[in-house]
């Protein structure tokens, strides 16, 4: 067997196999002795009639396909291991020479796992912002707490206001019709809420007890309901009942109620401190994924479709695992934004292409820097993995696959990488 290499591009590669004409005629042997039940030879048992008289009936390429395909199968490895290609999917394969007694000959069009080409990443500066925490921030963070344990009381002497919870009839009617689903008893309201069709909530600010209200809306361009998107529509609704949000006194008794705090001051205090370290979260990502993505800018690589691809699949299946969790399967998904599975891939292209560019971009500069992770530092990452599941190191690895290990591995490179290249940027 021998292989060239001709270069289509940075990525692409073709390779020219030839399989000696002796060596192919061992496949020839084999492909027969493999099909020769699947030939009817008159005055012959299946399988015991001669190769030669096979071929004479049906021709001398009878054996061609099954030859091929074990002759593909040796060589096409050992072509790979001679020119020290890696290819990154199925290649592409055209046969030029199939004859009997003479050499095998045939391409395999290639693409290659890409190395980016890096530039100064040395040079890389980004400044790290962590927004101050004001008193107003930890008001506002208090008011969401209130908001959380406040408590709805009835109200009977006074019409709806922004924030009640309401309850209510309603009917639906579009073009003078009454709509499916557009009508309900009972239903539980909050006002400013967001959750009916907008400006349906604000028409029932004012309106009293008992009182009949018609409320005019239009349906939102983008709705799950085809025959409503866009829509003029008219509610009749009935207000049975109100309630009024009471938020509780800020004091002790509320620190006690809302933190494992005994005093007002200490759950303030605790308060400004859950801010300003999400501050320095917040800062810290920020600061992460500017410094990853102007080293991907720096990287220059030329990426192969299939990698794009491949990417893509990921990022779909990722979007189904979501949507299962939210109850919706993909096909609802699409019918519900008018969506095809196509436009949706077209969609999220850019975004695969990108994936595909930074994980390259970090391959490189993690050879660039030799970096490999230890045992310790993998067992460091394995042991939060073991925390949240509650347990022990040992027992966590006893669970994990050989592809898990490698990805875990995999993962601790990558943070190391990352860290390498936050302390390139963080210099003054």
């Amino acid at each position: 067997m021998s292989a060239t290499v001709e270069r289509l591009s940075k990525t692409k590669a073709k390779i020219t196999i030839t399989v000696e004409a002796s060596v192919f005629e061992e496949h020839m042997e084999k492909a027969y002795r493999k099909d020769a039940k699947r030939f009817n030879i008159p005055g012959f048992r299946r399988g015991r009639a001669p190769r030669a008289l096979i071929e004479r009936y049906y021709g001398a390429g009878a054996f061609f396909e099954s030859a091929f395909e074990s002759a593909f199968t040796a060589a096409y490895p050992a072509a790979l291991e001679e020119t020290g290609i890696k290819p990154i999917a199925n290649p592409e394969v055209d046969v030029l020479q199939i004859e009997k007694g003479k050499d095998l000959i045939f391409e395999a069009v290639v693409y290659e796992y890409p190395v980016a080409e890096l530039g100064d990443y040395k040079s890389i500066r980004v400044e790290k912002v962590v927004e101050e925490v004001t008193d107003d921030d930890v008001n506002a963070e208090i008011e969401r707490d209130r908001d959380r344990v406040a408590r709805y009381i009835d109200v009977t002497d006074r019409p709806v206001q922004l924030d009640d919870e309401t309850n209510i009839d309603y009917k639906g009617f579009c073009d003078g019709e009454q709509f499916e689903g557009g009508t309900a008893e009972g239903q539980t309201l909050v006002i400013g809420s967001g959750h009916f069709i907008p400006g349906f909530e604000e028409q029932l600010v004012g309106k009293n007890i008992g009182e009949e209200v018609t409320v005019d809306v239009t349906f939102p361009e983008v709705y799950h309901a085809e025959n409503l998107k866009g829509k003029a529509a008219q509610f009749i609704v009935k207000i049975n009942g109100i309630r009024a949000k009471e938020l509780p006194a800020l004091d002790d008794e509320f620190a006690k109620d809302v933190s494992e705090f005994d005093t007002l001051d200490e759950y303030k205090a605790s308060v400004r401190t859950r801010l300003v370290e999400a501050a320095e979260r917040k800062a810290e990502g920020a600061f992460e994924n500017e410094v990853i993505e102007k080293l991907t800018e720096m990287a220059d690589v030329e990426i192969p479709e299939p990698m794009i691809e491949d990417e893509l699949n990921n990022i779909l299946r990722d979007m189904e695992m979501r949507l299962m969790y939210q109850g919706m399967r993909m096909e609802d998904f699409l019918k519900y934004t008018g969506q095809t599975i196509e436009q949706v891939r077209e969609m999220y292209k850019d975004q695969a292409e990108m994936r595909v560019h930074t994980r390259l971009a970090l391959e490189a500069l993690k050879a660039a820097e030799g970096l490999t992770a230890t045992e310790e530092e993998v067992d460091a990452e394995l042991q939060k993995m073991a925390d949240n599941q509650k347990k022990s190191l040992d027992e966590f690895k006893a669970t994990l696959s050989a592809d898990a290990k490698e990805y875990y591995t995999m993962l601790t490179e990558m943070n190391k990488t990352v860290e390498a290249l936050k302390g390139y940027a963080a210099q003054a």
